[in-house]
């Protein structure tokens, strides 16, 4: 057992041949006990070190150079009569193995240390270092100096006495530390490539400006586009500033953005909508009359409400009377399939003036089916009533010259009615088995 001098090295770990510098005055010793410290605990196991050279620092200060011979025990301690905190040490220095059980670790240790080295752009001289040492234990204690390994795995490694046991944990270490490394040189490699991609995506799309600005296409031209149609197409003032605003992340964001192009498709659809068309509505009951007559037979019922209703609407315009939420009123035809009640609709059209859309919801079970998709969804599109107000028009000649073929080539069909009226209609009465249709309900039937 020895008696030296303990000097502690805060969240610092020494290792055997290695040589430090500390602000410490050991006096006149030529041995100390370096200890690992953390917080308040000391380390089971230190290094032995002689003092090698003593140097006085500009501040007047004093520093030790010490050099690490051998791990040793840390027993029993106590103050010296200078009052300096001796330890007593039992020397554990390295017992060199069978080179059959070191042979293969050490092997594999240097290939594992090198291909660090390589990973982290070594010049030579820590692999020539490396390369020079013998020992089995020294070359597990050149792990002490990766600046990767936490104060606990080095204190883990100082304490772990046997050389065989030691040069596997350095090995293990070592290992864990390459994995890091290979992972964060694939994840910077992934980086720099994507990198590259974009620089050159950058320059492609420059050139293409470039292009497109020869050709007068380019982004400005077209944001131009928009500008011009969005103030020709009579958007009330809230869709105006939304679809301006649309429009100024579409020129801020550029064609490269993947969001453009949900942009545009968004413009598009506001674009289509015809907000400043109006059908001219025609409000005459006599030729609303002869309209249905001459298209059903029977449903005399059904015709006589559809005239009031116009009846009303006529009085309403020669009164002057404003139109308001409550004044509209919307005519439902309750009945079976078949019974005539989209044909009846196409005559309301076509007695009116109006355009004529169908619109069938059997089966639809997703309410965004009617009112439309979010613009986040991939794919999203308008409602089917922003899809009729775009498309109003031609289904509306495509039904009525359908309507009109089969009114030329159909025979004429009686009704179940009481109606004597034999005119050709585009629609078979329903069975004499079928209930009769009865779609006035009420007067709130119709509202």
């Amino acid at each position: 057992m020895e008696r030296l001098r303990l000097v502690p090295l805060d969240d610092t770990v020494a290792f055997p041949s290695m040589t430090v510098t500390l602000p410490v005055d050991v006096g006149t010793d030529h041995r100390v006990f370096l200890v690992p410290r953390h917080g308040g605990d000391y380390a089971s196991v230190g290094v032995v070190a002689e003092v090698v050279d003593r140097v006085r620092l500009p501040g007047g200060g004093r520093a030790v150079v010490l050099s690490g011979l051998h791990r040793g025990v840390a027993g029993a301690a106590r103050n010296d009569p200078a009052g300096h905190l001796v330890v007593e040490v039992e020397a554990k220095p390295d017992e060199t193995p069978p080179r059959s059980r070191t042979a293969e670790l050490e092997r594999e240790y240097r290939a594992v240390v090198l291909e660090i080295l390589e990973l982290r752009g070594d010049d030579g001289r820590v692999a020539a270092f490396l390369r020079s040492i013998t020992e089995p234990g020294a070359l597990a204690d050149t792990s002490g100096y990766s600046p990767d390994l936490s104060f606990a795995q080095k204190v883990e490694l100082l304490e772990t006495l046997g050389v065989v046991e030691r040069l596997e944990l350095a090995l293990r270490l070592q290992r864990e530390r390459l994995a890091e490394l290979q992972v964060r040189k694939r994840i910077r490699d992934d980086a720099e490539s994507g990198a590259q991609k974009q620089q050159r995506d950058y320059i492609l799309r420059r050139q293409l400006d470039s292009i497109r600005k020869e050709l007068g296409e380019d982004e400005t031209s077209v944001a131009d586009e928009y500008r011009k149609k969005i103030a020709d197409a009579g958007m009330p003032d809230a869709v105006r500033e939304q679809a301006e605003r649309e429009l100024g992340r579409l020129e801020r964001m550029g064609e490269s953005s993947p969001e453009s192009s949900m942009i545009r498709s968004y413009l598009d659809w506001l674009l289509a909508v015809p907000w400043a068309k109006r059908s001219e509505e025609r409000l005459d009951p006599v030729h609303a009359r002869e309209v249905l007559d001459a298209d059903h037979a029977g449903l005399d019922d059904v015709k006589q409400r559809i005239v009031e209703y116009l009846a009303v609407r006529k009085l309403r315009a020669e009164r002057g009377v404003p139109d308001d939420r409550r004044s509209g009123a919307i005519l439902t035809l309750i009945g079976p399939p078949g019974t005539g009640k989209t044909s009846i609709g196409e005559s309301i059209a076509r007695a009116t003036g109006r355009k004529f859309v169908r619109m069938s919801l059997g089966g639809v079970r997703d309410e965004a089916e009617i009112r439309g998709h979010r613009r986040t969804y991939i794919g999203a599109l308008p409602g089917r009533l922003v899809r009729a107000l775009r498309d109003g028009a031609a289904i509306h000649r495509r039904r009525s010259w359908r309507c009109s073929i089969r009114r030329r080539t159909m025979p004429s069909a009686t009704t179940t009615s009481t109606s004597s009226s034999t005119s050709p209609t585009c629609c078979s009465s329903p069975p004499p088995t079928w209930p009769t249709p009865s779609p006035v309900r009420s007067s709130t039937a119709w509202r």
